[in-house]
């Protein structure tokens, strides 16, 4: 499994509600939802300057757009892929995965393996006694090229190749 920004954060909400038994969890893409797994973005910072709206108000300038770092736990699938654990990756989004929920789904086998600098933002999940499960939250796509391809894409191809023999 590749998820890519939301189908990162559709496998949070399927392990929330299968593994973790949060039977309500949700997106409030979709609309209200006792239980926000996943959330539209209402604080963020530009600059130094902590900026925040009301969830129903205007849309503004609440994408997260563009290259932001991440740090990656060491002996992780998705550490081993890119060969090292700070990375650079662009955004393009305006709904995070909900950080209050990650205490309730690691125990669960959901490892939180990639965070934003501070700690905060969720960036990268992953299942570690799966063949290759990975999401991310963020566009490896607009990295990759033809000849040069993103190193998770090569990486998911290859699994996808071994996996292929063994059926």
């Amino acid at each position: 499994y590749f998820g890519i920004c939301f189908g990162m954060q559709m496998a949070v909400i399927e392990a929330a509600r299968s593994l973790a038994g949060i039977e309500k969890a949700g997106s409030t893409e979709f609309g209200p939802t006792p239980e926000p797994v996943v959330g539209l973005m209402t604080e963020w910072l530009r600059g130094n300057e902590l900026e925040k709206r009301e969830e129903s108000g205007n849309l503004g300038g609440t994408m997260r757009l563009g290259a932001y770092p991440a740090l990656l736990k060491p002996g992780t699938k998705i550490a081993e892929i890119y060969g090292e654990t700070e990375i650079s990756e662009r955004h393009r989004h305006r709904y995070e995965v909900n950080r209050d929920y990650v205490k309730r789904l690691e125990p669960c086998g959901l490892v939180f393996s990639g965070t934003s600098p501070d700690g905060l933002l969720p960036e990268t999940v992953e299942f570690s006694d799966h063949p290759w499960f990975i999401g991310v939250q963020y566009h490896p796509e607009l990295k990759s090229r033809p000849f040069e391809p993103h190193p998770l894409f090569a990486s998911f191809i290859a699994a996808a190749k071994a996996q292929s023999r063994l059926v």
